[in-house]
């Protein structure tokens, strides 16, 4: 039996994770300087080895610790490339995640010292081997499931005004939704709490703040609201 192990292929794995962020008005891309770029200019996703004696999870979470300086994030498992040549140097397969981050959670100084950098999702840089296939992916991805389910609060401060969640959701989506339309199905929802407290320096009015509703929140994730409007229009 223990020939059969023998007599196989080695294979590196590779995890690399698409981090995402939002600044207020556009969604954004943490990229990373890995020293294996092919040329200048070129930028990588966050990545790296898995080593012997660690999960996927475990590696994946060491990988973004060490290339950035962040810690304590949420990365979910997307899903696996492997094609022969997607690597020139070795054969390798990697395991993709992704995140959503707070950008302000974040201080630039400690993302500058890890050679890292934020990137307007619609203005990216040349990307290593298949990475920008990889963000694809996981744009799609982030669109189907803040769709249906309420996904991408991480992105926003834990106080959000109305308009905020829709700067947010046009960000994802990359269009525009009806105001009324949106409001309306957002509070009927049930997942926002409505605070005694107003967003301050923007207009004389001030538009009230919520908060995700932690009674209704985990039950929504695992049904299928329709979250977004005219989403018909966007899968």
């Amino acid at each position: 039996m223990l020939e059969q192990y023998k007599d196989q292929t080695k294979c590196l794995v590779a995890l690399d994770s698409i981090i995402f962020g939002f600044d207020g008005q556009k969604l954004r891309l943490l990229l990373v300087k890995r020293g294996i770029e092919i040329k200048p200019g070129v930028w990588s996703l966050m990545g790296g080895w898995l080593k012997p004696q660690e999960s996927l999870d475990e590696a994946a979470e060491r990988i973004v610790s060490d290339l950035t300086g962040l810690q304590n994030i949420y990365l979910e498992q997307l899903t696996a490339f492997g094609r022969p040549n997607r690597d020139p140097i070795e054969r390798t397969v990697a395991i993709t995640y992704f995140a959503l981050i707070n950008v302000d959670d974040y201080s630039t100084f400690e993302i500058a010292k890890h050679q890292a950098a934020w990137f307007d999702l619609d203005a990216l840089p040349e990307l290593l081997f298949d990475h920008k296939e990889m963000v694809d992916n996981a744009v799609a991805r982030l669109r189907n499931k803040a769709a249906f389910h309420p996904v991408g609060f991480e992105l926003l401060p834990e106080k959000f005004t109305i308009p905020q969640l829709q700067k947010l959701y046009e960000a994802i989506f990359n269009t525009e939704f009806d105001k009324r339309n949106f409001s309306r199905r957002i509070l009927s929802s049930g997942l926002l709490i409505k605070l005694e407290e107003k967003q301050k320096g923007f207009s004389k009015k001030g538009a009230f703040l919520y908060k995700l509703n932690p009674q209704t929140t985990e039950k929504a994730i695992d049904s299928n609201l329709y979250f977004v409007p005219s989403i018909d229009r966007m899968v």
